[in-house]
């Protein structure tokens, strides 16, 4: 598999403004799933004998999902006032 540098109609900039501009309900959900994704991505490493790389890549989806939980609870905060 080949990995994009870049997603087409897109910098990498105003692509995070893009998603950082989503709803936190909606951003938390992206999160959610980037998370789901890179620990997959993870696994596949893992099984491949890329230790290292899979650890970073579990850590990595672990702070996403923090963050994701971070996202949920400024969201439960800002819902009564949308």
């Amino acid at each position: 598999m080949i990995h994009k540098t870049k997603i087409e109609g897109y910098d990498l900039q105003t692509l995070a403004n893009e998603i950082g501009d989503l709803r936190y309900d909606a951003l938390q959900e992206f999160l959610v799933h980037l998370s789901l994704k890179i620990k997959k991505d993870g696994l596949k490493d893992r099984n491949r004998g890329r230790i290292k790389l899979a650890n970073q890549l579990d850590a990595a989806s672990e702070k996403i999902q923090n963050s994701a939980e971070h996202i949920e609870k400024a969201w439960i905060i800002c819902e009564p006032f949308t």
